[in-house]
């Protein structure tokens, strides 16, 4: 049984998380939710919740399980059973792929099963911090909790050599985040990408805590230069199983939607003039659907990292 003290810990930053992507605030939020694990390829399986939350890749094997990502600290119970569904191994590690709280919430929970936690330097600076949100000015949230604080960290890439197979995590350009950690598992074809990918929004680029589009474009060229034709692609959010070309799709609208605010922004023209030529337009009903980041929001980001003004003027 998870520590309930690291849940109520847990629970401040998970309202903060609902406030700042704009849903409800009834009760907890998790009354009723159930987790569903999708087995992937070889080791590898994707445990989803419905209705939102980063998804937690679990790779399993005789020698136990390591973790990517943990969700919310009130899911953890639930995590963990899912997880003993997949596997009786003891969760032994877990990567973070990123600061924010649907993806580090479970941590201090799992640290209390002596789960060993691992992620980029930037991950653990940034925990020692109050949490910001990348949605109404950089919202300030509750510094995690101590026992949620990465234990290893890296300024490059790190292996595992756990169940006969190797799995290397690594840091991607500065793109959701200055800290994306991707992790890549090389035996059974599997890439986890954080939320530098998603098949539910436009690219969510979290300049209070160091993302950028450059590095966003960057980092998904780096995505596609590893994956093969066969290789299986864990998003950060979404129900969806992809492969390679979900991800150049992914791409291609990005920069196309990049170019056209850069064309205005070169015209001097200003983030209404910008934002009434909808440059997302034909994009909208695929990716502009998720209440917690809009064309309205993306916009105004690009827009910014071009030249054309402040993000959120005062």
């Amino acid at each position: 049984m998870i520590n309930q003290r690291y849940v109520v810990a847990g629970m401040l930053l998970v309202a903060c998380g609902m406030v700042a992507a704009g849903q409800p605030r009834g009760g907890n939020g998790f009354e009723g939710v159930e987790l569903t694990a999708v087995h992937v390829a070889g080791n590898v399986h994707m445990v989803t919740r419905p209705g939102g939350g980063g998804n937690v890749g679990v790779f399993s094997g005789p020698e136990g399980v390591l973790l990517v990502d943990s969700l919310f600290a009130p899911l953890a119970d639930r995590l963990v059973n899912t997880v003993r569904d997949i596997s009786d191994a003891d969760i032994r590690f877990l990567i973070n792929t990123h600061i924010h709280p649907d993806h580090i919430g479970g941590n201090a929970p799992l640290a209390g099963q002596d789960v060993l936690i691992f992620a980029h330097d930037n991950v653990r600076l940034r925990a020692l911090e109050r949490l910001r949100f990348p949605r109404f000015g950089g919202r300030f949230a509750p510094q995690p909790p101590e026992a949620a604080r990465p234990v290893v960290t890296y300024n490059d890439q790190v292996s595992f050599h756990l169940n006969g197979e190797e799995v290397r995590a690594f840091l991607a350009p500065p793109a959701h985040t200055d800290g994306d950690t991707f992790v890549y598992f090389p035996d059974s074809d599997v890439l986890h990408l954080g939320d530098v990918f998603r098949t539910t929004s436009y690219p969510i680029i979290d300049v209070y805590n160091g993302g950028t589009l450059a590095g966003t474009i960057k980092a998904l060229e780096m995505a596609i230069d590893i994956a093969g034709p066969t290789t299986k692609v864990i998003p950060g959010h979404g129900l969806r199983i992809v492969g390679r070309d979900a991800m150049v799709e992914f791409l291609d609208m990005t920069m196309a939607i990049r170019d056209s605010v850069r064309t205005m922004v070169s015209e001097g023209k200003q983030l209404d003039e910008v934002m009434a030529a909808r440059p997302t337009a034909a994009y909208d009903a695929m990716w502009g659907q998720e209440a917690s980041w809009t064309a309205n929001d993306f916009v105004p980001v690009i827009f910014h990292e071009l030249g054309g003004g402040s993000l959120y003027p005062q």
